[in-house]
């Protein structure tokens, strides 16, 4: 008998559950889908594409319809000997300018061989390499940039749509996909980029507690053997993940983590409630953490600053109304405050990590548009990822119910509220 043994008890395909999996269709975006495929209509007739904006939270299937219609694209129109399709796929995180954009594009569109430096070109430079390869492939290119709200200038996202109206291209038809979690970039952008980039917009709403229960099923019967699962387990993943913003991809998550637990469990065959519940628990601490650890300085500030107002039940809360405690904190950390703008930034960002919820309010003329925020995650789990901003600032008052020994927190130090 061999150290390592295939485990067939709970699984019968356990990679349906990854997110590269690509189901045969797509379940609960039957609106989006058509939306889409009337955007990308003009490809198989031979026309320009359209330029087509996605934004929606993370997880709500903006990445996976595009993925699966351009799949279905491709395949359909290689059977027009007039259609000359390519497709070019560029995840922006990491990518925070037009120019590191450009040249991620260029070598995406070349042979290893002829693969450019990331620095030390001209702007200018760079942009003509590219018109260049566009033309020289010829045909029809869309070019998907996925989490394209990374980007902090604007420059590629208005040289692209415009690239052939513009005498850049000749022999090229460019069509641009723009994929954003975060509600807030679209609004920022500028009003020529915005007239070009978001030709076409489809906007991703959450999903419900029924569409996640559907989608976990059409996963579920393929990735699990027959009554594996206990009838509540689906139920459950969708639940929790109809409260995490609607997120698909923790629902599958979660279930994939509750089958591994089961799976690790010796003479189990089922996966129950408390699987998923030990399951939900693991991963909210994995993903705090990461998610925390990933933040600045002054995200750190804000997200201490709206968990001490969450615990006096001043949340939800407007980001003006979060900016004198944020500002308190800050100096009282040795930092100088960010401006207002900066500081709403990382408040987008919280919530495009699902720490924190946003809600849109609509005051009418007078009142204006303007975004709420609270507290979306477990309060322990959050204080174990802030320990260094609690040494820096100390514990406030709001807190001191939750520690026994405050003695051991940076000497005893409270703060004292702020208003």
């Amino acid at each position: 008998m061999g150290l390592f043994e295939r485990d067939t008890e709970i699984y019968k395909n356990r990679d349906a559950l990854r997110e590269d999996y690509q189901p045969e269709r797509l379940v609960g975006r039957d609106e989006e889908i058509q939306m889409y495929q009337t955007a990308l209509q003009p490809v198989i007739n031979g026309e320009q594409p359209n330029n087509v904006f996605l934004y929606g939270k993370t997880g709500v299937g903006k990445t996976a319809a595009t993925r699966y219609l351009l799949s279905h694209l491709e395949e359909d129109a290689s059977q027009y000997d007039d259609i000359d399709l390519h497709l070019t796929f560029l995840n922006c995180d990491g990518l925070t300018s037009s120019y590191q954009i450009a040249t991620r594009l260029v070598n995406e569109l070349r042979e290893e061989t002829n693969q450019i430096s990331t620095t030390g070109y001209p702007r200018a430079t760079v942009y003509e390499m590219l018109w260049d390869d566009l033309d020289e492939i010829a045909g029809t290119n869309l070019i998907v940039l996925d989490e394209v709200d990374h980007v902090e200038d604007d420059s590629i996202l208005y040289q692209l749509p415009r690239a052939r109206a513009n005498n850049n291209l000749s022999a090229a038809k460019i069509g641009i996909i723009g994929i954003s979690n975060d509600f807030s970039f679209r609004d920022d952008l500028s009003p020529k980029v915005k007239s070009s980039l978001c030709e076409q917009e489809i906007h991703f709403p959450a999903y419900d507690a029924g569409d996640l229960q559907k989608i976990l099923e059409q996963r579920a019967a393929v990735a699990f053997h027959d009554d594996v699962l206990d009838d509540a387990v689906i139920p459950l993943c969708a639940a929790y993940g109809a409260k995490d913003a609607g997120d698909a991809r923790q629902s599958i998550d979660l279930l994939m983590k509750a089958g591994d637990l089961a799976r690790e469990e010796e003479e189990t065959t089922t996966v129950t409630e408390d699987h998923v519940e030990a399951g939900r628990h693991d991963l909210e601490r994995g993903r705090i953490e990461e998610g925390i650890s990933g933040l600045t300085q002054h995200g750190h500030l804000v997200l201490y600053s709206l968990l001490t107002l969450h615990l006096q039940n001043e949340t939800p809360i407007r980001s003006r109304d979060v900016r004198p405690r944020y500002t308190s904190f800050a100096q009282r950390a040795g930092r100088d405050p960010l401006v207002p703008r900066r500081m709403r930034d990382h408040l987008s960002e919280l919530a495009m990590l699902g720490l924190v919820s946003v809600t849109e309010r609509n005051e009418g003329r007078r009142g204006g548009t303007y975004r709420e925020y609270t507290l979306d995650m477990d309060l322990e789990l959050v204080l174990s990822a802030l320990d260094d901003v609690l040494d820096d600032v100390g514990v406030h008052d709001s807190l001191q119910n939750h520690f026994d020994e405050l003695d051991s927190i940076n000497g005893n130090t409270s703060l004292t509220e702020f208003h």
